[in-house]
């Protein structure tokens, strides 16, 4: 956000010039970043009203006329990086809110609550991950403190702590981090699924939805940067995991990973053929590795193989599979995605694995 912005609210809610100057700057900041951005109506976090066609029968947005015509309409099915469309909307109704269309952005942006109040039921907390009855939630009030449990399950900080990427404060007192996706998988928003959640208040907003500017005013206050990091970081492998166990999967036109080699598939029989969580979270870890074979450089191969040994080293200290499946596993992956590479591969993979069986990781529905 540039520095120069700076955005005001008057005592009755509406937009001061200051901020309605801002607004465009906002728009055109965001754009020139490569994320596409679409308005807000005014005072609101929701897109500015459709065209009088689109509450008839039958319309829809490919045969909506308004985006031809240099209208939104649609929401973040609107947005643009054009220039000109943006100084028309932003120029003419200046009290519009910005807000960027995440996925043409490539961005993934965790989106934490903190509405206080009682947890569910321990085993839905964490979607996937039953949490034992010997931990104590009593302190659990917010989204704060399920992210933070799913890192320290993970043995990472929690992201809300992340410095390296751009955070925005919501004005009901939640975060919104963001990340760029890297590695050209379009995730999916856990909004509007009901089916994903990330962790209990906890959201993910990507393909499929938007996210609100920072800088952006409401009634209810602004959306304000926290911290000096202006720019999304790459979004952490640790968290792209989580991504695909929790089914914020690419979706199903995207290009998949390669599949794994044939023989470390014996791990995955072994431990459920795919009809375990246990066997569907190596699956998933080795298809995240295994995709590393289709560029020779900046894959992430070194950090994707250290986290899958990390966390199979967590699954079998808790028995979910054998040390030796586990390593046959990643060793045949890691074989086939950097031929000749074997002692350093297989220096990585000791090294992960020792360091993930210091943290047992309980999934459930053992063998």
């Amino acid at each position: 956000m540039p520095a120069e912005l700076r955005f005001s609210r008057s005592d009755s809610g509406q937009p001061t010039p200051e901020r309605s100057v801002a607004a465009l700057r906002l728009a055109r900041w965001c754009a020139s970043n490569g994320w596409p951005v679409h308005p807000l109506a005014p005072g609101r976090k929701t897109p500015a009203a459709n065209c009088r066609e689109c509450s008839q029968t039958g319309h829809t947005r490919t045969g909506c006329p308004c985006h031809a015509a240099g209208r939104w309409c649609h929401g973040f099915h609107a947005a643009t990086l054009d220039y000109e469309r943006i100084d028309q909307w932003w120029g003419n109704t200046p009290s519009l809110g910005v807000a960027v269309a995440c996925g043409p952005a490539g961005l993934v942006v965790i989106d934490i609550d903190a509405h206080q109040s009682e947890p569910p039921h321990r085993d839905k907390v964490l979607p996937g991950i039953p949490i034992g009855e010997h931990i104590d939630l009593s302190g659990m009030t917010t989204g704060y403190h399920s992210l933070a449990v799913l890192a320290a399950l993970r043995g990472e900080p929690s992201p809300a702590e992340d410095t390296s990427t751009l955070r925005v404060r919501s004005p009901s007192g939640g975060l919104h981090v963001w990340y760029r996706a890297t590695d050209g998988r379009r995730w999916q928003c856990s909004t509007g699924s009901g089916k994903r959640a990330l962790a209990w208040q906890v959201d993910v907003r990507a393909h499929g939805g938007y996210i609100i500017a920072p800088g952006t005013t409401t009634t209810a206050g602004t959306y304000t940067p926290v911290g000096p990091e202006r720019r999304p970081a790459p979004l952490p492998a640790w968290l792209a995991q989580e991504l695909q166990r929790t089914g914020h999967s690419p979706a199903p036109h995207v290009p998949a990973p390669r599949p794994v080699p044939p023989r470390a598939r014996q791990a995955v029989l072994a431990a459920g053929g795919g009809h375990t969580q246990t066997s569907r979270l190596l699956t998933a870890l080795l298809a995240d590795v295994a995709a590393c074979a289709q560029v020779t450089e900046g894959a992430g191969f070194t950090e994707k193989l250290n986290r899958a040994a990390y966390t199979l080293g967590g699954l079998a200290a808790a028995g979910h599979l054998s040390v030796t499946d586990a390593e046959t596993a990643l060793q045949e992956t890691a074989e086939a995605v950097r031929p000749g590479q074997t002692q350093r591969s297989g220096q990585i993979i000791r090294s992960g694995m020792t360091a993930g069986a210091k943290r047992p990781l309980n999934l459930g529905g053992r063998r």
